[in-house]
């Protein structure tokens, strides 16, 4: 059974930065993509970023790209959301989030999610 655990939430100012990590165990990755989703309050759930576990490999939203960075440490079985020049509408909940399948993980459809961590952009 997969097992996810954020942290790194907070609060910052429109303009810093954060680091989420994604710390994953329970089975072998090789084979996964890890991303981040997001839900801000009174919206829906939307894909952030994804990296494949082993290729490397990594996907953005539109709104993030060349603000955040994806990566892994595959000795450590844990993922990394670098996020620079953060807005208030980057304000969410994120969430770590597995699956086999990009397609799945881009659209929500996976089975493997995290608790989530708080992240609050004050402007």
């Amino acid at each position: 059974q997969v097992q996810l655990v954020e942290s790194g939430g907070g609060l910052v100012q429109a303009g810093g930065s954060l680091r989420l990590s994604c710390a994953a165990s329970g089975r072998t990755f090789s084979n996964y993509v890890m991303g981040w989703v997001r839900q801000a309050s009174g919206k829906e759930r939307e894909f952030v970023a994804g990296i494949g576990w082993s290729s490397g490999n990594t996907y953005y939203a539109d709104s993030v790209k060349g603000r955040f960075t994806i990566s892994r440490d595959n000795a450590k079985n844990t993922m990394y959301l670098q996020m620079n020049s953060l807005k208030p509408e980057d304000s969410a909940v994120y969430y770590c989030a597995a699956d086999p399948s990009l397609y799945n993980l881009r659209s929500l459809r996976t089975g493997a999610w995290g608790q989530g961590t708080q992240v609050t952009v004050s402007s």
